[in-house]
């Protein structure tokens, strides 16, 4: 073998990549590969799957006849709805829970409909089933009609689906089953309060002191905290038993029985309807990695179903401990079994095995009262990247991974072009004339950061907005005073905004052009903000005949002004 040109990893690998393949494949064979026959019960589905999903979900479905959890990461696009879905399906599964953003829900009704043959499909909007009447309550069944979901059917509430039990609700209601519950309402629960203590004699007088073990309550660094740093965060602890017992999880915190008393679903279907599921799916599974309500609700749902599906287009935020919480909480048997414990020590050690981390030690000298010796400090940094180990241990076996490149023979083509047009000639003379006032204060004022933004915002807008400016002014620095003075710039001729200017009417003709094929459109424009360029395209698009509405973003209470959000240029659907 020549080793001469192999200098690095990087061609190492590029070199042997054939090799190395061939040995993972005999390694770690694939459940479902590309020669295999799919499973029978996908082509009873409403949709047919691509024969990259497919193949995911024959072998997500091997996996899970052994296993109670597993994970799909695909790319935006790429069809995780579907494909958990259609596990669903294949699993045969008659009764589904869902937990997704609340944005989407009735997208996952409206998919679970034109997927699952006579699916029958319910939103969970809370614990009641009476309240507000102009607003739905309990467990709502919703139907597909002319292309929206509404709510149309039964209503019932978590305690009667808990009272039923799976049998009598499958006796009851024999079709598949879905039920979608927002994350956002599921997590609503009651309020809490803190709950240590204070000392009142002892060492540790005036201290807080936890109830279960009447010692000083610590932070991580082995401070002690005062009452003042408790604040508005839930603090706990990892306490250990008399004479080397077993670790247990002491929470700070109670419920406060001043407030209004409440469960959130999401407890209530953990508490009480354990197992009551045959099939549970997290959404966005990478916003469930913290330590939060949302968070602590994939436990729920692990427990709530019987066999329980994740889903992310984002598996984690480049740091390995991202997963650590994910893992307790879908397989906890194997974070045990490799020695690590729920919290923030074991966080610790998963972040030392799996992860990177930056020791900085900093030496000085110093003197001291009897001697002179270095003083040294030593600070351990996280830093982005994991171990491939972490993903031969955790994920290679209980992941389907899914690419848009996966499916692309199968999507429909996708170009893009640009239309260029000149600019009309009275704007082209005030746009010149403005220019040259722009680049002549440049050559003036030499290496001026501020008068170079000033130029480059201007010259984007004033073609789409040519009205409407005022005196453009900047700043610079006078090197005898050392002080910041403004100077005049340049004024923008004032055009006309009844005029339709050339790259408008270009627009026009395309949007015209589009709808005609028989495709909707959406633009996409810069400049929102203070000059309202879609504003602007709103009062041209109308009188040409065009059904127009504009999206924006209203944010009164933080900006006192609306604005929205957009780039780019027309685009076709």
């Amino acid at each position: 073998m020549n080793h001469d040109n192999l200098t690095d990893i990087a061609t190492y690998l590029r070199n042997h990549s054939s090799e190395l393949g061939s040995r993972i494949l005999e390694m770690y064979p694939p459940l479902q590969s590309t020669t295999q026959e799919v499973p029978s019960e996908l082509s009873t589905l409403l949709r047919k799957p691509l024969p990259a999903q497919a193949v995911a979900i024959g072998g997500l479905a091997t996996h899970l006849k052994n296993a109670r959890s597993a994970r799909i990461v695909a790319e935006c696009g790429a069809g995780k709805t579907y494909m958990a879905l259609g596990l669903a399906h294949v699993m045969m599964a008659k009764t589904m829970l869902v937990m997704c953003p609340s944005h989407i829900a009735k997208k996952w009704a409206r998919e679970a409909i034109k997927t699952i043959p006579s699916v029958r499909t319910f939103l969970v909007e809370d614990m009641r089933n009476g309240g507000d009447p102009n607003q739905p309550h309990g467990v709502c069944e919703v139907r597909l009609r002319k292309g929206r979901i509404v709510y149309e059917g039964i209503q019932v509430s978590l305690a009667e689906l808990r009272r039923l039990g799976r049998k009598g609700w499958k006796r009851r209601y024999p079709q598949p089953s879905i039920f979608i519950i927002p994350k956002d309402k599921g997590k609503l629960s009651y309020f809490w309060r803190h709950a240590f203590l204070t000392a009142k004699s002892g060492p540790e007088l005036g201290g807080t002191i936890n109830p279960d073990t009447g010692i000083a309550i610590q932070n991580a660094s082995g401070e002690r905290l005062t009452r003042l740093e408790f604040d508005q965060l839930k603090i706990s602890e990892q306490v250990e038993r008399e004479q080397g017992g077993s670790k247990l999880f002491s929470p700070l915190w109670q419920a406060d029985r001043t407030k209004i008393q409440r469960m959130a679903p999401v407890e209530y279907i953990g508490r009480f309807m354990k197992g009551w599921f045959d099939f549970a799916i997290a959404d966005e599974l990478h916003q469930l990695a913290g330590s939060t309500a949302q968070g602590n609700a994939l436990g729920v749902l692990a427990h709530a179903g019987r066999r329980l599906v994740a889903l992310t287009g984002t598996l984690m935020g480049g740091y390995a401990d991202d997963l650590f919480n994910v893992f307790f909480r879908m397989e906890p048997q194997n974070m045990v079994a490799e020695g690590f414990v729920y919290g923030g020590e074991g966080r610790r050690d998963f972040q030392q095995q799996f992860g990177v981390l930056e020791t900085i030690e900093k030496i000085r000298d110093e003197d001291n009262a009897c001697s002179r010796a270095p003083k040294k400090t030593i600070q351990v940094l996280k830093k982005p990247g994991a171990s491939p180990f972490l993903f031969g241990k955790f994920l290679m076996s209980s992941s389907a991974f899914l690419a848009l490149e996966d499916i692309a023979d199968n999507l429909p083509p996708y170009t893009e072009s640009v239309l260029s047009c000149d600019m009309d000639a009275g704007l082209q003379k005030a746009y010149e004339e403005l220019e040259k006032a722009l680049r002549d204060a440049m050559a003036e004022h030499r290496g001026n950061k501020s008068l170079m933004s000033v130029l480059l915002n201007t010259l984007l807008l004033y073609p789409d907005h040519p009205y409407g400016f005022d005196d453009i002014w900047a700043r610079a620095l006078d090197p005898a005073t050392k002080k910041f003075y403004k100077f005049f710039v340049a004024r923008p001729e004032e055009l006309s905004q009844e005029a339709v200017y050339a790259k408008e009417k270009a627009l026009i003709d395309d949007i015209r052009e589009e709808l005609r094929q028989g495709r909707r459109c959406q633009v996409y424009a810069t400049f929102t903000g203070e000059k309202d360029v879609n504003g602007r395209l709103e009062k041209i698009l109308s009188p040409a005949g065009l059904r127009v509405a504009v999206l924006r973003a209203w944010c009164q209470r933080t900006r006192g002004k609306s604005g929205t959000t957009g780039n780019l240029r027309p685009v076709p659907r």
